[in-house]
């Protein structure tokens, strides 16, 4: 179809892979940080803030290259993971890992948001009901949030789709193991192919619209929940 190269096919079908593996990386940790930082007060909590929403301001290729030397062969945890068989360096799994970070930002601001918007005085009634912390967030907190929260996963999975920098740093850079961010650049530096970078150009801009507009979707249901929310607590 539109004579699309079997290297593009497979840059398109890794890109959603990386992306999808960056959003399960980053819901667990995500999800968690964001109820840490919308429900609780602690010294450090400003550092923590920087520490995850640095990725944001940051050039991706400095985090890229930060967790290159992380992971790499003479790094203590480089070569744990090499002792253990895990190898994520120059493999789609390092690049899945490049993504989560750069995407973390977004899925954690979003979800903070939505956290923030469930009142309070329903966790402590189900507190005084005898539940744990755990099962709150799970039976009253997350349930009256989750739009929020998965527009937060759309978000990270559309940067994870279009990243570059940072996964460029994880990357062979081989056939099979390129995003099509990556393809496009290869395409673009090789004289006469820009048919072939206008067309992934155009895949990419309709992936990453889709993914858009379902958070847009979802960021209005939240909006929606949060002011029937205000409504009930003013009434």
């Amino acid at each position: 179809m539109l004579g699309i190269q079997e290297s593009e096919w497979m840059a398109v079908g890794l890109s959603l892979l990386m992306g999808v593996g960056a959003t399960v990386l980053a819901v667990g940790p995500g999800v968690a940080l964001a109820w840490l930082l919308s429900r609780h007060s602690f010294r450090g909590k400003s550092v923590l803030e920087t520490v995850v929403f640095l990725p944001l301001v940051l050039p991706p290729v400095v985090t890229g290259y930060t967790l290159l030397m992380l992971f790499g062969a003479h790094s203590p945890l480089g070569r744990l993971l090499d002792a253990l068989g895990v190898r994520l360096v120059f493999t789609w799994g390092g690049m899945a890992v490049a993504a989560a970070v750069m995407g973390l930002p977004l899925l954690v601001r979003t979800a903070r948001h939505a956290i923030e918007s469930v009142d309070p005085r329903l966790e402590q009634a189900a507190r005084t009901l005898g539940c744990s912390p755990l099962r709150t967030f799970f039976t009253v907190t997350l349930p009256l949030s989750w739009p929020g929260i998965a527009a937060g996963l759309v978000l990270c999975f559309a940067r994870a789709l279009g990243e570059f920098g940072a996964t460029a740093m994880l990357s062979a850079g081989t056939r099979g193991n390129r995003t099509i961010a990556l393809e496009i650049f290869r395409h673009y530096q090789t004289p006469g192919q820009d048919w072939e970078v206008l067309r992934l150009a155009l895949i990419s801009v309709t992936l990453s619209a889709l993914a858009l507009a379902a958070s847009e979707y979802l960021i209005g249901r939240s909006a929606a929940a949060r002011y029937r929310a205000e409504r009930g607590r003013q009434g």
